[in-house]
């Protein structure tokens, strides 16, 4: 049996903040079906934020490792799921991450984990992006990263514009992805069936 994971502080004042809305969208918060949705709606947005509680940098140096390789280590197809800032509406896709190492690599699965952490916020694609580039960057101190995220957008498939079939794409890079032919081997590699 799965037990329920620990919620944060405030936990009960969402579940009445959300009561309120669903009054405030002309339902009945006392209605059967809705009697525990508020306290339901907490405890998702909690989960779905819980990346602002977690360390990606501490992650990264859990599983850190002196080793003298020095070729691409890349971790692709990394499923996500976020809310973004704009209007908390999920954002999904693949995210794709390589680095070079310099002289200490870290657990293949650490990689992945900070990707979940800064998705677990509320986020714009391409500050996302950033953060997991810089992340790496910063802790594991390697000639360079790059991030690729290919995301779909509900607030562009469900309201606005209500393009289904839209993804959206970001890249960040640095060090010896700052060449191109470095770049290409990635690209190619990211997208490759193989």
């Amino acid at each position: 049996m799965k037990l329920e994971p620990e919620y944060r502080e405030g936990l009960e004042e969402l579940a009445v903040h959300y009561k309120n809305v669903l009054g405030l969208l002309g339902e009945d918060p006392s209605r059967e079906g809705l009697l525990k949705t508020p306290m339901r709606v907490a405890k998702a947005m909690q989960f779905l934020t819980q990346g602002y509680t977690q360390d990606a940098h501490q992650v990264l140096n859990s599983a850190l490792f002196k080793e003298d390789y020095s070729q691409m280590v890349i971790v692709k197809d990394i499923d996500f799921f976020s809310l973004c800032e704009h209007h908390m509406l999920p954002f999904y896709g693949k995210a794709h991450v390589a680095y070079i190492p310099n002289g200490y690599i870290t657990g293949l699965s650490k990689i992945a984990r900070v990707v979940d952490i800064f998705a677990h916020r509320l986020q714009v694609q391409e500050r996302m992006t950033l953060q997991i580039k810089e992340c790496i960057e910063q802790t594991l101190h390697p000639l360079g990263v790059m991030v690729v995220i290919e995301a779909r957008h509900m607030c562009m498939q469900m309201r606005g514009v209500e393009k289904q079939n839209s993804i959206t794409t970001t890249s960040d890079f640095s060090g010896a992805f700052n060449q191109a032919k470095t770049r290409q081997e990635f690209m190619n590699l990211i997208h490759s069936n193989a």
